[in-house]
Formats: structure tokens, sequence, C-alpha cells
């Protein structure tokens, strides 16, 4: 009976594995395509969660007119590193603008994102390269978008045809379907994993 018990958990186990790789590899396609926007506050007061709002809409008002021309999220990256001291600048002089003397960190970095949902669309746990926008001592709650495809400012037809531009069906079906929420729990169990097995070997 445990011989009969483990066969059953063994091969229910491989069965989800199976149905999860092939997810797994078009998660991996999707964060390849996306260029993403995340801003840390300075702290969780009031104050500094609104200062960061601020500079996030002044940020995007700035940056929405650079992706006119980029079809590739290695445009977007190449626009925002172009301009990155412009854009460290606009979210310094919002700060300032805001009463506060905290100073601006603006850097393009690859970093790990749990699953997270915008809107109508869930994009896949894993590692993303992002503007990351810090704000003083940056221990404050974060915000993010998607920069590029731009999920971030328009209207959501706009942002679906944007989107769809970008992705392909399966990746698209991925992005936009809630039935998928049991798959994004298991890949993300899936990529932390392997993040901590790649830090400790």
């Amino acid at each position: 009976m445990k011989l009969f018990v483990k066969s059953v958990c063994i091969a229910f186990v491989l069965t989800v594995l199976y149905s999860v790789i092939p997810f797994q590899a078009e998660c991996t396609d999707i964060s390849n395509e996306v260029f993403r926007l995340h801003i840390l506050a300075s702290s969780d007061s009031d104050y500094d969660q609104n200062v960061k709002l601020s500079v996030r809409d002044k940020v995007l008002e700035y940056t929405e007119s650079l992706f006119q021309n980029a079809k590739s999220k290695e445009d977007a990256e190449q626009v925002i590193s172009q301009n990155l001291p412009a854009i460290t600048e606009v979210a310094q002089n919002e700060v300032y603008r805001n009463g506060s003397n905290d100073k601006v960190k603006a850097e393009i970095t690859n970093m790990y994102f749990t699953t997270r949902h915008y809107d109508s669309y869930t994009l896949p746990s894993g590692m993303y390269d992002a503007l990351r926008i810090t704000i003083g001592e940056g221990k404050g709650h974060n915000w993010w978008c998607v920069m590029y495809p731009s999920l971030c400012i328009y209207s959501e037809e706009n942002r679906d045809e944007k989107a769809k531009e970008v992705f392909d069906d399966a990746q698209y079906d991925i992005v936009k379907n809630e039935k998928y929420e049991y798959k994004f729990k298991i890949v993300e169990i899936f990529e932390k994993c392997s993040n901590f097995l790649s830090t400790v070997l």
C-alpha cells in the first residue's frame, strides 16, 4: 500500500513538472521581452509614499515620448540608458519640489520580481531588466509597472494593443488569463528554489 501511495505521489509530481516546464519556458520568454520600472520610497510614511507617487508621475510623463520609436525591449533599454542622467534629474527635481532633500539614484538593473498583478495583466515571477529609482533610504514600499511594452500609462484598449505588438499569442494568453494562477505559483516556487541554489552552490 505504501509503495502504491509513493508511486501515485511520484506520478503526480512528474505530471505537474511536465505540464509546468513548457509554461516556465514561456514565462522566461516573457521576462526577456519586458522592461520594467521599479521605484523605491525612502520610507513607509505617508509623506515619503506620496513623494514616490509624485516621482512616478513625472518619470512616466518624461519617458512616454522616449518609447515611441522603440521596437524591442533592447531599444527601450538603450533609450533609458542614454537618458539616465536626465531621468535622474527629473526625479530629483520632483523630490525637491515636494520639500524633501532625499537623494535619488536611478539605474538599470536585472532583478528578481515575484508574480505581480497589474490591472488585467499578470507578470510571472523571474529576472527582469528594469529602471530602478531609489529615493533616499529606499526602505519604503515600492511601486512597479511595465515600461515596455508601455502598460503604465495607456487605457485598457491601448495597453492590449501595445502588448499584442510585443507578445506572441501564447505569451499574451498567459499574461491576460487568470486560469494560469496555480502555474504562476509553481513557477514562482521553482524560481525561488533556483535562485537559492545559485547563491549556495
